[in-house]
């Protein structure tokens, strides 16, 4: 999902998560739900997290539900038919919270039932019998905080949007319908959803019936007629626009508000190529009976893979103009993916998430791959190897890991590109052939059920007869991976080549000394020699006989490995390595070492990458490179190199020239905003511009901050570099800006935007008039517009801001708002408490009164000389 819900890698994490809530405009900058880079939490000191128990076999969930767009609420029946498993059944337990409960019905008799604010349970007596069909209906009302959200006027949307939409995964349904909320579990369902004529209902499986009910409400019923887990369940109703396409006799869908009909295309378009690649690729058909994308305000995430209806972000939408920039076709493939790895196979509980989210991310790295050739692959590859191996949680986490507070932790780098990994080194030591063989057979098996991890790892030994008991202890229930040391030597007397490893990583009982086959590659003219190690100990030597010394050695030249590996071959060997154009990651590992070097020959090889490289990745390295060595001749080399075909390596080069504080760099800026016609380059431009405080910058972020673009992205980007700048000039025009053009910005942009006018009026001596803006916005209808200006609070550094955010803090029950107020009143006792710089100002003022004190004593002795006729000049002395 989650990057699933793009990548936004974390795809990332996270909008992490992330995976993920910030605005972005990158390709690679949304993912499924959480991840998007999120961090792990500190370890939770609670107990083991285990699946619940199941007292009953649940058949069929119907829901029928009403919501009321204006006053936010909704009403519903539930109907559960389910049959006690192994012991006759007493009382059952259904996941709730704040539902209130107006009636409980059943096919058995009752005793009685009772709602708690998390739970209601329901009491059979005599108890049910074993295996005896059972149907249960409750009637409930809720104005739930999550799991259902609107997106009407009444939350400050436009009335032409209006829509609400569920999230499910991981634990919110609980909060718009009873239920068994949990992943181990699967069935059928049904919704019937009532709104207004002319609103569009959409849920999973296939819509069956549309009328209108006594009320004048029209009745829409869908029906999902194949199991499927609690998490999955959604409802996306409102106004929406439709496009619409096949793929052999699958219906596919893609729906948007309609004020973003006119971006939709773009989006949708990947839909068909990668359910055809999927389906080639898995050996497994779509298994559902058609697929649906709907697009919301404001969602949480990247996106999220409901059975048969994935909910994207309206982030992902773009135009055509920001060329390679902006894509969805990461996003869109993590979610399809997810309809095999996640909604046909799904995982048991959530420490085996990584077999939903590694296969989600891993299968979208394998359709780039397939769609833009293997070092697209390797590409992504690559950047998720980064986000894991940049990671420094402590104490680490295995991928398989049940010492967590809340399911959220679990959605991280751990499940997204580090299980996606685990994939691809499976596949790297199975074959593509076999490694096929076994995911088909995994999929088939287990097609409706649940998963654990074991059941990968038994069909992979099954259809192998390899054993890989040690590839998921070392990579799957323990954390981390290895961090090698590698160094090479030839010996010309014996035409050996010695290349030694050794393992750094510190090895507790949380990490393990690895074990790993590696492939060692030597080139030179006689041709290439590849030769194929086993790594088992903490220091080994390996030597390699070759008929002359090689002009390149790299260490898994095919990226099969997961692993931090420091090896630093001689420059020549660097060169030769970025020139080789057979090898995408051998160019980019070397571009990427050679920033170290500052020489003017490695600056021409560098500019010549950046100039004649085939992929646009490696591009982007040379120019990074270029600007870590930031010399005058680093930067003429970039700038020498603004016209690049591909605009993800001409916006790298932008990105890297304001890197530099230069004149030259700057002119370079102010050009490229005035020839530049991409908006996310202009974006990257606008936002280097914060080191310079010349008339014509500040007239240029003027301009912008006032003018149109899609999503105010050009604005916003203004908006960062005045932040940078930290111009109290800015406020008015500013302020002036959020007052009349609110409806433009993003609910995003606009909070970066309050927080922003914080950051620049925090210093000056009355903030009363910034603070009441602020204020104003405590109760707006859009609920993030709310929480934004209480962070806005908390960054204006105004002590006289606690009292009215301590009217949101103490509020009895725990909401969003009570706890963005705490935060920012937390943050603004720290800055106010007494700090270091009070401290420096008392020993000042100390160190004046004793300097008063001795000029009072040496005038009190002039006085007395002069008193005795014998006044002579006082000596003069320094004074503060």
């Amino acid at each position: 999902m989650k990057a699933c819900h793009l990548f936004i890698v974390c795809v990332a994490a996270l909008w992490s998560c992330a995976a993920l809530a910030a605005e972005s405009t990158g390709a690679e900058s949304l993912l499924c739900r959480h991840c998007a880079g999120s961090a792990a939490s500190v370890e939770s000191p609670g107990n083991m997290q285990y699946a619940p128990d199941r007292k009953v076999d649940i058949r069929h969930v119907a829901l029928d539900v009403t919501p009321d767009f204006q006053k936010r609420t909704v009403r519903g029946e539930a109907t559960l038919t389910f049959k006690p498993i192994a012991k006759p059944l007493d009382e059952l337990r259904l996941d709730a919270v704040d539902l209130t409960v107006s009636a409980v019905t059943c096919s058995a008799k009752l005793a009685g039932h009772q709602a708690t604010d998390k739970e209601i349970v329901v009491t059979f007596a005599p108890p049910v019998p074993v295996g005896r069909e059972t149907k249960l209906t409750i009637r409930y009302s809720a104005q739930p905080r999550q799991g259902l959200y609107f997106r009407t006027p009444a939350t400050g949307y436009p009335d032409g949007d209006s829509h609400v939409w569920t999230q499910g995964e991981p634990d919110e349904a609980r909060h718009w319908f009873p239920c068994y909320d949990y992943p181990n579990a699967k069935f059928t369902t049904e919704i019937t959803c009532r709104v207004p004529e002319g609103m569009t209902v959409l849920s999973n499986g296939r819509q069956v019936s549309s009328t209108k009910d006594a009320s004048g409400l029209v009745a829409v019923r869908w029906l999902q007629d194949k199991p499927h887990g609690t998490h999955l369940i959604t409802l996306a109703a409102g106004r929406f626009t439709k496009l619409e396409d096949k793929y052999r006799d699958i219906p596919l869908q893609f729906y948007t508000p309609p004020s973003d009909a006119a971006e939709a295309a773009l989006t949708f378009a990947d839909t068909k190529p990668a359910m055809e690649f999927f389906e080639r690729e898995i050996g497994v058909p779509y298994p559902w009976a058609q697929y649906g994308q709907v697009v919301v305000r404001d969602f949480h995430w990247g996106g999220m893979e409901n059975t048969t209806l994935t909910t994207l972000t309206d982030r992902t939408l773009h135009r055509a103009d920001t060329e390679t920039l902006s894509s969805s076709e990461v996003l869109v493939s993590h979610e399809l993916a997810h309809q095999w790895f996640g909604n046909l196979v799904t995982c048991k509980d959530w420490s085996h998430l990584w077999l939903n989210e590694g296969f989600a991310t891993y299968y979208a790295n394998l359709y780039m791959g397939d769609r833009h050739g293997r070092d697209e692959l390797l590409y992504g590859l690559y950047k998720d190897a980064q986000n894991v191996l940049g990671r420094t949680n402590s104490p680490p986490r295995a991928i398989h890991f049940r010492r967590y507070g809340t399911p959220y932790e679990q959605f991280d780098y751990r499940a997204y590109p580090k299980g996606g990994w685990v994939l691809h080194m499976l596949r790297s030591q199975l074959g593509d052939e076999l490694y096929r063989r076994c995911i088909k057979t995994y999929v088939e098996r287990h097609a409706f059920g649940i998963v654990v991890t074991e059941d990968l790892n038994a069909i992979i030994e099954e259809l192998s007869g390899r054993s890989f008991d040690r590839f998921f202890d070392q990579w799957v229930y323990h954390a981390l991976q290895p961090e090698l040391e590698a160094s090479y030597k030839w010996d010309e007397k014996t035409k050996l080549a010695k290349v030694s490893i050794r393992q750094t990583q510190a090895v507790n009982d949380n990490v393990m000394l690895f074990q790993f086959p590696l492939t060692l590659r030597f080139k030179s003219k006689a041709g290439t020699v590849d030769h194929r190690v086993h790594v088992k100990e903490k220091e080994e030597d390996f030597y390699v006989p070759l008929r002359q010394a090689p002009e390149i050695v790299r260490v898994d030249p095919e990226y099969a490995l997961l692993a931090k590996i420091n090896f630093k071959p001689p420059t020549a060997m660097l060169y030769a390595q970025l020139a080789d154009k057979s090898d995408m990651i051998g160019r980019l590992l070397a571009a990427e070492q050679l920033a170290d070097k500052k020489d003017s020959a490695t600056v021409a090889k560098l500019k010549a990458a950046l100039s004649t490289d085939a992929f646009h990745g490696v591009r982007a390295k040379a120019s990074e490179s270029l600007r870590k060595i930031h010399t005058d001749e680093a930067l003429d080399a970039l700038a020498a190199s603004m016209k690049q075909p591909d605009a993800r390596a001409r916006n790298a080069v932008i990105g890297d020239i304001a890197g530099f504080f230069h004149p030259r760099a700057q002119d370079a800026l102010l050009r490229c905003i005035e020839t530049e016609r991409n908006p996310v380059i202009l974006t990257t431009a606008l936002k280097g511009l914060a080191p310079y405080h010349q008339p014509a910058v500040r007239d240029t972020l003027l301009r912008f901050l006032k003018g149109d673009s899609y999503r105010n992205r050009l604005a916003e980007a203004a908006i960062a570099a005045m932040r940078a700048q930290d111009d109290p000039a800015f406020i008015a025009p500013l302020r002036e800006t959020l007052t009349k053009r609110e409806a433009v910005f993003t609910s995003y942009g606009f909070g970066e935007a309050l927080d922003a006018l914080a950051f620049l009026a925090r210093n000056e001596k009355s903030r009363d008039a910034v603070r009441e803006f602020f204020a104003g916005f405590l109760n707006h209808k859009r609920e993030r517009f709310q929480l934004t200006a209480m962070k806005a609070l908390g960054t204006l550094e105004d002590p006289k801001a606690i009292a009215l955010l301590e009217t949101f803090a103490s509020a009895s029950k725990e909401t969003p708002q009570q706890k963005e107020a705490e935060k920012a009143i937390a943050a603004l006792r720290a800055v106010n408490k007494p700090s270091d710089n009070l401290k420096d100002l008392r020993q000042e003022v100390l160190d004046v009164k004793k300097e008063h004190q001795r000029l009072s004593k040496e005038l009190a002795e002039v006085k007395k000389k002069l008193d005795a006729g014998a006044v002579k000049e006082p000596e003069k002395k320094a004074t503060k």
